[in-house]
Parts: C-alpha cells; sequence; structure tokens
C-alpha cells in the first residue's frame, strides 16, 4: 500500500515512517509538511492513501482533504490529530476524509485503520465517537451521531456481516464474494471495531438485535410425498 505522509511535525513523522515501514506491505512513497506540498505529492505520485494531519501550516488539514478530494476523488484519506470535538469531526466529514484515528493511538489500531480505508471500508476512532455522543443531551441527537459514525457499515461490509452471521469462514467468505482472504480480515476487523464487540459470535448477535442485516430466511422441511 502506498502512502503519502502528511504531517508538519517532524519528529512525530519520522516516528510515524519508522513505525509503518516496519509492516511489510506499507510503504511511503511521498512525505509532506503542509497542505500545498500534499496536493502536489497526489498529483506526481500513485497513491493508495493518504495519512493527514488535521492542523497543518499554511492551507489547513481540513482545506487539503477538500481539494485533494477534487484531484482524486477515490482517494482515501486518513485524518490524524489530538482534538475529538464534533465540529471539528463535521468538517473532516464534509471534506470527504473516511476515517478519523486520534494522535497517541496504539499503533496498531492506525495500521488496521490504513489496511481498512484502503480495503474499502471506513475508521471512526472510538475517542472521537464518544466525544460527539457526550456532546449531546437528546436522544434524537444521539440516534444521529449512532447512524452517522457508529456502526455505519459500507455494502461490502453488510454482506461479509450477513456471511458472519451465516457462521461462513473467513476462507469461505472471500470464495463466495471472489476477494482476497487477508481483504476479509481488514473488513472483519473493522466490523467489530465499529459494532465494539470482541468476537465474531457478539458481532453477529448485535447485527441480528439492531437489524443491520436481513435474518436469514428460514428453512421450511416438508413432508415425503406419498406419489
Amino acid at each position: 500500500m502506498k502512502i503519502l505522509l502528511v504531517e508538519d511535525d517532524e519528529l512525530f513523522r519520522l516516528g510515524l515512517r519508522v513505525r509503518l515501514q516496519q509492516e511489510a506491505d506499507l510503504e511511503i512513497v511521498a512525505e509532506a509538511e503542509d497542505g500545498e506540498t500534499a496536493l502536489d505529492m497526489v498529483k506526481l505520485h500513485s497513491l493508495d492513501i493518504v495519512v493527514i494531519d488535521i492542523g497543518l501550516p499554511g492551507l489547513g488539514g481540513v482545506e487539503a482533504c477538500r481539494q485533494i478530494k477534487q484531484i482524486s476523488p477515490h482517494l482515501p484519506l486518513l485524518v490524524l490529530t489530538s482534538h475529538t470535538q464534533k465540529t471539528l469531526i463535521d468538517r473532516i466529514i464534509e471534506a470527504g476524509a473516511g476515517g478519523y484515528c486520534v494522535k497517541g493511538a496504539p499503533s496498531q489500531s492506525l495500521i488496521l485503520a490504513i489496511r481498512s480505508l484502503v480495503a474499502g471500508a471506513s475508521w471512526w476512532d472510538s475517542a472521537a465517537t464518544n466525544e460527539i455522543r457526550s456532546a449531546f443531551g437528546n436522544i434524537a441527537a444521539t440516534n444521529e451521531v449512532e447512524n452517522r459514525l457508529n456502526p455505519i457499515l459500507t455494502k461490502r461490509e453488510e454482506e461479509i456481516l450477513g456471511l458472519i452471521v451465516e457462521g461462513k469462514t473467513n476462507q469461505e467468505i472471500a470464495e463466495k464474494l471472489y476477494i482476497a482472504p487477508g481483504t476479509v480480515r481488514v473488513h472483519v476487523h473493522t466490523i467489530l471495531h465499529k459494532l465494539d464487540v470482541r468476537d465474531r459470535t457478539q458481532a453477529a448477535v448485535v447485527a441480528i438485535q439492531k437489524n443491520l442485516i436481513s435474518p436469514p430466511a428460514p428453512i421450511y422441511c416438508h413432508p415425503p410425498s406419498d406419489k
């Protein structure tokens, strides 16, 4: 996965680069310390994802996200920031980011977020979701948050969740959907994160309880014919 890393803090950017490049499937192909340079890098390189700090000098992270989406609409954007205010998250969503990760989160969470976005899923940090929930004081607003951030599933995630409910293994899901088993694993991890559950069994229970998928059709057994 080819990554553009956009971060104005040189030491933090170095730490991210070192950690991400420990993963065999991740490659930092370009770096930028401001939004303007990030736009140039998007035009110059073939990328799978942009990991971008929101607090950039000059153009700013939100506007950089918006302009990157204008240049490359299908390029996933994962935002990094130390802030979790609802107003900021709203702006990030409107700018076209597909994911949000709080600085200081475990590195494995960031890596999973990157893989999730590249696989076509989304990723919203639990700290961001909790911050938004606490900002609302009525049920209707809370429901709005739940519908927007947790657990919004992509169409592919819904398909995979349905197959999890049917008891399919990752290999069986991969064969049925004609995708790689590794891609299935990424989607499953994302589904568990979004549903805030520990394992596939809990995911299946939550899926049925919350009507996230259609329940399997009942199987009717007919008595043998006398004919």
